[in-house]
This record gives structure tokens, C-alpha cells and sequence, in this order.
């Protein structure tokens, strides 16, 4: 496997592992603001499909059918990537996401890794990038986006991990996780105060 192969199957896999949190929600949940900053699933989804059309279509000269995406409009309400709005549904942001993944999976199939694009909303200096920077750069921040839906989705129904059975974590039963919690809090209150 070459290096843009490597760096492609790992976006892939982050690409599922964000969309995979949304799976057993209802839409309430994947669309209720989780943070004091408004951080919701869905918005998630919906803000990396939009980041994915721009990075691996327009920096390429390759722009979606779909682009200009609507909160790019003039007027269009401030932050629209990170939420979904009443006039539309878990289905639109679904399949915007289907399309932002088959548009990018396309331009990273049709260019090689030196490939030159332009990141316009980058600064003077750091605009000219390689079809190299750009899957790393944008692995990065798919995975950043996972990281986040593997916090909220935990609070939400304790589900933990990349998906349902996950390998990379122990198999401990609520009341186990109740100890372990214990002890890490323990550590954490020593920790603050040493001498008591």
C-alpha cells in the first residue's frame, strides 16, 4: 500500500467512525446542542461533509455540483455548518455527507500526492498546498470531529469506543467502570491536594 493509499483508507475510516455515532439516535439527540458551545452529532457530520467538499474540491479546481453550499451565501447565519436548521432533516445532512465522501474519494483517486491546489481561506504564505498536506491536514480534523462524537455520544448513552464491541477497550461492566472512575477521581482529588 502507498503513502496516499495509507493516508486515504485512515480518512475513510475516520469518515465512518463520525458518521457511525449518529447510528440507534433518535433525532433529538443527534440534533441537541451537547456543549455550552452548541457541539451536536449531527452538526458534526454535517460540518465535516462541507469541510471535505472544500479541501478536496474547490482547493483542487474540482468544485461539488453542490457548492456553493447554502451557508456560504451572503446572509446566511453565522456557524450553519455546525447545526441543522428545522428545514432540514437527519436524510439531507446524510445524503450531503454520501456526496461530500464520493466527491473527495474522487478527487483523491484522480490526483497524484504532489498535486498542487490553493487554500484560499489559508493565509498569504501558507495557501499553495500538495494533495499530501491536504490528506493530512483533513485526517486530522475528521479525526478531531470523531474524537468529539466519541465524547458526546458517550454522555449521552454511554456508548464508548469506535463502534459497538470495540477491541481497544476493556470489557468492564457498568459497575466496574463505576470503580475505575472512582480511582481516577481519587488520584485526581491527591493530586490537588497532597497533603490531605
Amino acid at each position: 500500500m502507498d503513502d496516499k493509499e495509507t493516508l486515504h483508507r485512515y480518512l475513510r475510516r475516520s469518515r465512518e467512525d463520525l458518521v457511525g455515532k449518529l447510528d440507534g439516535l433518535g433525532d433529538h439527540d443527534v440534533r441537541r446542542p451537547l456543549t455550552p458551545t452548541g457541539t451536536n452529532l449531527l452538526g458534526l457530520v454535517k460540518h465535516v461533509a462541507s469541510v471535505q467538499l472544500g479541501y478536496l474540491g474547490a482547493v483542487f479546481g474540482r468544485p461539488s455540483p453542490r457548492e456553493p453550499l447554502p451557508w456560504d451565501a451572503p446572509g446566511a447565519e453565522p456557524d450553519a455548518d455546525l447545526w441543522v436548521g428545522p428545514g432540514e432533516t437527519r436524510a439531507d445532512v446524510l445524503d450531503l455527507w454520501a456526496h461530500s465522501a464520493e466527491h473527495a474519494d474522487a478527487t483523491v483517486a484522480a490526483l497524484p500526492l504532489d498535486a498542487a491546489g490553493v487554500v484560499p481561506w489559508w493565509g498569504p504564505g501558507d495557501q499553495d498546498v500538495t494533495l499530501h498536506q491536504v490528506l493530512v491536514h483533513l485526517l486530522a480534523e475528521v479525526a478531531r470531529h470523531a474524537g468529539h462524537a466519541d465524547v458526546l455520544r458517550e454522555g449521552l448513552d454511554g456508548l464508548a469506543g469506535q463502534r459497538v464491541g470495540d477491541p481497544n477497550l476493556p470489557g468492564r461492566s457498568s459497575e466496574e467502570w463505576a470503580a475505575y472512575r472512582a480511582r481516577i477521581e481519587e488520584a485526581a482529588r491527591g493530586a490537588a491536594d497532597p497533603h490531605g
